[in-house]
């Protein structure tokens, strides 16, 4: 008869191992957050802008902030502090629900100014 082994002991959570997430992956959710923070700015303009480029510093420490550095077209005329501000706080809040990773620091580049074509 065989003797029965106790399965092995993984330890805590927080020991078993390490999560790595790539950088295209937090490139990606803050550029999905910037086109999300835009959207209603662009909302019934027939001009439109690009999509916004995203780069991101990831800390070479697991667990360390990231950086994200994003450009992005905007609607002309409008308030660019406040969309700008909102693309940076949407990009913060997204990064930190989604993957649990604190934002040290976006960088809006706002790229072009798109007017309104007269119709």
């Amino acid at each position: 008869m065989a003797a029965l082994v106790p399965a092995p002991a993984h330890g805590e959570p927080g020991t078993r191992g390490r999560l790595r997430i790539a950088d295209r992956v937090y490139a990606r959710i803050a550029a999905r957050a910037a086109r999300e923070a835009l959207a209603e700015a662009w909302e019934g303009r027939t001009a439109r802008g690009g999509p916004p480029a995203v780069s991101v510093n990831t800390p070479s420490a697991p667990g360390g902030p990231v950086t994200v550095r994003v450009s992005v077209d905007l609607p002309f005329p409008a308030d660019l502090t406040a969309l700008a501000r909102a693309v940076r706080d949407r990009i913060v809040a997204d990064v930190r629900a989604l993957t649990a990773t604190r934002v040290a620091e976006v960088v809006v580049v706002v790229e072009h100014l798109v007017p309104e074509v007269a119709g």
